[in-house]
């Protein structure tokens, strides 16, 4: 594995540790605040790129693109998946989550008239069949005692699954601006884009939260998470996409559920089921079988 790859795994990695986070810190502070705090914390860092003189020569249409990007990649997406993990398990969110690169297959096939084959065809079929076994199998949990707890569970798998579509429709809407716009200036905007929609919505709650409530190992897992989810996994991912193939550097989001399994058991006591077993086997089974390809596709040249 060369250190590009390494990067790719990096990147996930981090993804998939800050499902588990982000369950860890909504538990102390309320979603929608967290929320606007994880773009307060991007900002910090990228403000630097956000530069009248280049914003000036961004097109009218780039700009349209970039709100809907943020509409959907940034304040979508991280209102539905805090939520999510507040009502679910870290383990069956990570799942969810890695059915991504199905869902980006979807998405393409609908909007971009990118008409897929019998293999990528195969790979949605087992994303789809993960997300039903983790679905029914809290469903049939509703008929016990555990019933409130089964249905705040599904609920919340919806909600991690409408994050899904939100960061897939955020690829999609991605692929034409990065041919004119630098990877990091398309963060920074998205994440200005993302702050101004986020602030109706967490001003109120952050002008009366108590904040001496927090632990303050709370307040540094919350710092972690804004540069983590909006800078250092996104700088990682685009060095080792430069140089990975498309067609291999799926794979690697096989790494998402692992690294969310792995920290919702060790520091939120979670223990997977049979059912989180299966769902996942399906899910990493059809990432593999749609990174197969019977033509090595050459590497971007840098």
């Amino acid at each position: 594995m060369n250190r590009y790859s390494l990067f790719l795994v990096a990147a996930m990695l981090l993804v998939g540790s800050n499902v588990g986070i982000g369950k860890s810190i909504v538990a102390f502070i309320p979603v929608p605040l967290f929320a606007l705090l994880r773009f307060v914390i991007a900002l910090a860092v990228l403000g630097p790129l956000l530069r009248v003189a280049k914003m000036r020569r961004v097109q009218r249409g780039e700009w349209l693109n970039l709100f809907l990007q943020a509409l959907f990649g940034t304040f979508g997406f991280t209102l539905l998946m805090l939520g999510g993990v507040h009502r679910t398990s870290a383990v069956a969110a990570g799942v969810i989550t890695s059915t991504i690169p199905a869902v980006i297959a979807i998405f393409s096939w609908l909007f971009l008239r990118e008409r897929p084959d019998g293999r990528t065809l195969a790979s949605i079929a087992l994303a789809i069949a993960g997300i039903a076994v983790i679905n029914v199998s809290h469903a049939g949990m509703g008929e016990g005692a555990s019933g409130a707890g089964a249905g705040t569970s599904l609920a919340g798998n919806l909600m991690v699954l409408g994050a899904v579509c939100c960061e897939s429709l955020y690829v999609i809407l991605s692929r034409r601006l990065t041919q004119t716009l630098p990877a990091l200036d398309i963060c920074a905007y998205t994440h200005l884009f993302g702050l101004l929609l986020m602030l109706p919505v967490g001003l109120p709650g952050a002008l009366s939260f108590d904040y001496a409530s927090v632990p303050a190992g709370v307040w540094w897992l919350t710092l972690w998470y804004g540069l983590s989810a909006s800078v250092f996994s996104f700088c990682l991912w685009m060095m080792g996409i430069r140089h990975v193939p498309g067609s291999i550097a799926g794979v690697f989001t096989a790494v998402l559920p692992v690294a969310a399994a792995v920290y919702g058991m060790v520091f939120l006591g979670e223990r997977p089921t049979p059912a989180h077993g299966v769902a996942l086997a399906c899910v990493v089974a059809g990432i593999a079988l749609a990174s197969l390809k019977t033509k090595r596709v050459p590497p971007v040249a840098s």
